[in-house]
């Protein structure tokens, strides 16, 4: 996810609801809920951004720290101290793209992390395993997450255009149903990167307590990986606050036209 991204993105919605002097779908003008909307867009940007940019001098940083295992030996060794043999090791491209599949039952690392011995690839692969970990234990965040995919994935589709239809309607002089209605299916968005948060920092748990546990690793390198764990964890929480924002966002622009309508 690259939060980077946001902020120009909310920037531009922001001069789209008001850049043509208030007229169209967005008409309305300045007023204390619409600013109070576009200040925290412009907020979690800047969190967002600034937290992407740390995480990647953070990996940067300890990827080039030595490490005793790949990322790969790391996975092998920790889903086989925890009896998780079933758990297929595999390789994606890209950089920051790893990820366990528990559709598949696969811990897959990127190309780096596969291969590369070093503080950051060790840390990402017992990350992911933590997950796996999560997936044999039946842990109750995870399932909650598998379940609410379906949901999501009609209610940001569904979501969006009801929003749309809506605010239209709205600007016309109908009620706000429609739009509500709409707010409600994209706040599963929201709602799912809520539940996402407990996932990954348990995952971060079990992978840094494997680390300690195992001998590995020495305790000046536990802590780098503390750290680019504790880093790679905020950005989901960088997330899950951009997605409340644009949640409040949206919502405060039905509050005003709803107000204006009346």
């Amino acid at each position: 996810m690259h939060f980077t991204a946001y902020l120009p993105q909310q920037l531009t919605e922001a001069i789209a609801y008001y850049g043509h002097g208030g007229y169209g779908l967005y008409a309305g003008g300045f007023n204390t809920l619409t600013l109070i909307g576009i200040a925290l867009l412009i907020i979690v940007g800047i969190i967002g951004a600034v937290v992407q940019s740390r995480l990647q001098a953070v990996m940067r940083k300890y990827s080039e720290v030595y490490a005793p295992m790949t990322g790969a030996q790391t996975a092998q060794a920790m889903l086989q101290n925890n009896g998780l043999n079933h758990v297929r090791i595999t390789h994606t491209r890209g950089r920051l793209t790893d990820h366990y599949n528990p559709g598949d039952c696969t811990v897959n690392l990127s190309d780096v992390v596969y291969a590369q011995p070093s503080i950051a690839a060790m840390a990402v692969a017992a990350h992911e395993c933590g997950h796996a970990l999560q997936h044999a234990q039946a842990y109750p965040w995870l399932g909650l997450r598998s379940k609410l995919v379906p949901m999501v994935n009609i209610g940001s589709r569904m979501g969006q255009v009801l929003l749309i239809l809506g605010l239209i309607l709205l600007s016309g002089g109908s009620d706000a149903t429609i739009a509500w209605v709409g707010l409600a299916l994209f706040g599963t968005t929201t709602l799912f990167t809520l539940v996402t948060l407990p996932v990954e920092f348990d995952a971060s748990r079990r992978a840094l307590q494997w680390l300690e546990n195992s001998g590995i690793v020495n305790k000046e390198m536990h802590g780098h990986a503390a750290t680019a764990l504790r880093w790679a964890a905020m950005t989901y929480v960088a997330a899950a606050l951009s997605s409340l924002a644009m949640l409040l966002y949206y919502a405060f622009i039905i509050l005003s036209r709803s107000r204006d309508r009346s």
